[in-house]
Formats: structure tokens, sequence, C-alpha cells
């Protein structure tokens, strides 16, 4: 049997990075998988089920709902995203690390479900870096980046909930932490407690 994947929930400011930082470290080490996410909204231009989202009815995500077979969601727009946790599940069982990228509301939830989850928040080395990298892709207003400095505000106060904090001031540096602390915490003592109960046994079994 492989031994089981982690999931590690990211979540961050908008704008520190952590979509980026998500790419690379899939880019570089090959355990990991993206989790796919699930909507009632319909497909793009180039969109498939299975690989950009898995694409259902309203009736369907609802029913996942009512049967505790998401691990998150929300409605946005008229239309419910989601995580589903079968296919996470599965992902873990056949011992691939797991990234679910999602802001703190649904972290807590997938926390909730699973509460070995690992929740890791990136954030960039002061507040005058987030602004510059806010404006820097130059895509939105002055007032809808104000909007995303309030919401930072908002999102400081909750920071203390997650395990850990990356700090994404050089990429590179931030990818490599983020892989070791997912890797670390294979070794916890929270995710070892059936070696434990087995080995506490076997040494009763061999003292007599």
């Amino acid at each position: 049997m492989k031994e089981r994947g982690v999931l590690t929930v990211i979540s961050g400011f908008s704008g520190a990075g952590k979509g980026t930082l998500v790419k690379k470290l899939i880019s570089e080490h090959d355990n990991y998988s993206l989790s796919i996410s699930m909507t009632t909204r319909s497909p793009r231009a180039g969109e498939r089920d299975g690989v950009d989202y898995f694409f259902i009815d309203r009736d369907a995500f609802e029913r996942n709902i009512s049967e505790g077979r998401m691990l998150e969601y929300a409605e946005y727009v008229g239309n419910y995203y989601g995580t589903p946790r079968e296919y996470v599940e599965k992902q873990l069982s056949e011992g691939r690390d797991v990234i679910l990228e999602i802001e703190y509301l649904g972290a807590f939830q997938v926390k909730k479900m699973l509460p070995e989850a690992l929740l890791l928040f990136v954030t960039p080395p002061s507040a005058d870096e987030l602004l510059r990298r806010l404006r820097g892709r130059n895509t939105e207003t002055e007032d809808k980046i104000r909007d995303r400095m309030k919401r930072a505000i908002e999102e400081a106060d909750i920071v203390d909930k997650y395990e850990y904090i990356l700090l994404n001031d050089d990429l590179d540096t931030c990818v490599r932490q983020t892989h070791e602390i997912i890797q670390n915490a294979k070794y916890s003592v929270s995710r070892n407690a059936a070696f434990i109960k087995e080995i506490k046994k076997e040494l009763i079994e061999t003292v007599g």
C-alpha cells in the first residue's frame, strides 16, 4: 500500500503570488496534483471536463452537498464552485500530494472535513510590496486595487488560524520551503497514529 499523500490548502493575499508558487511547485516535483474544482457553470471554449473542471448540473451539485461529498463549496454569480471529496481522496490514497488553492472560507471548510489537511498562507514581505505587485499587473483600476488591499486587512485577522506562513519574497526559496513543509508533514505524530498504535502493540507482545 502506498503512503497516503498530503492535502495542502494554499491561501494568501491577492497579489502575493500564490498562483505562480503553485505552478512552479507542481512543475518541479512530480508527486503533486492540483485539485480540480467542480462547477455548475457551462464549459467555456477549450475547457475540458475532468481537466479544467468537473462540469455538472445544479441538482447534482446540490445532491453532492447534501451527501457530504464536497470538501468545500461556494456560490458565485449564480453558479456553484467547489472541491469534490472523491477526487481528492482518490489522489491521496494513490500517494499523491494534492494542492488546493482557495480562499480562507473554503480552507476552513476543508479543515473541518479533513482535519489532517495542511493550511499554508502566502504573503509578500510587506504591504508596500503587495501594493507594488497589484499595480504591476496593470489589469485593475486604483479603486479595485484599494478594494483588494482592504480585503487583505480582513484576511490578516485569520492568518493565525493557518499552520504555516510562507513569505514569498524570492520565488525559488518560497517553492523550496513549501515543498519541505509538505514533505515534513508526512512525519507528524498526528499523521502516524496507526503506526504508533501498531508499534506499541508489538512492544507489548515482545515483552510479554
